[in-house]
């Protein structure tokens, strides 16, 4: 556990790209694709898990807003979507965040195998795991 403030709490005004009344979206910081962007509450919720009803409730509506967005100026072939839940996940800010990454077509094709959310991991071959 940590002391330091949450630093998806009080986003610096000019780091939204656009937002709602529960849900602001910000580049991310440490992209993995050109245009991948973070949906995030504004309310602090730890998890995808602990967001409340109205919450959960209007984030596939911000989900098309961002998708459209993201169409306007980056003209994606496709996207993914996901969060990491939990430190064994990957998650690596405990304030619940999405990622949404706009994909084009030949990104991981490096050694023949398709994009999807496992080549967003740029770290080995997950298929000697399966």
């Amino acid at each position: 556990m940590t002391d330091e403030p949450c630093i998806f709490c009080n986003p610096d005004r000019g780091d939204i790209l656009f937002a709602d009344d529960l849900w602001y979206a910000r580049a991310d910081k440490y992209p993995v694709a050109e245009g991948h962007i973070l949906l995030i509450p504004f309310r602090h919720a730890p998890t995808f898990f602990d967001l409340s009803d109205d919450e959960k409730a209007s984030f596939f509506g911000f989900v098309e807003r961002a998708r459209a967005w993201l169409d306007d100026r980056y003209a994606p072939d496709g996207f993914n979507i996901g969060a990491n839940v939990g430190e064994a996940a990957g998650q690596a800010v405990m304030h619940c965040h999405v990622h949404m990454i706009p994909r084009r077509h030949g990104d991981g094709d490096e050694d023949g195998w398709r994009g999807g959310m496992r080549r967003t991991i740029p770290q080995g071959d997950y298929r000697d795991h399966m």
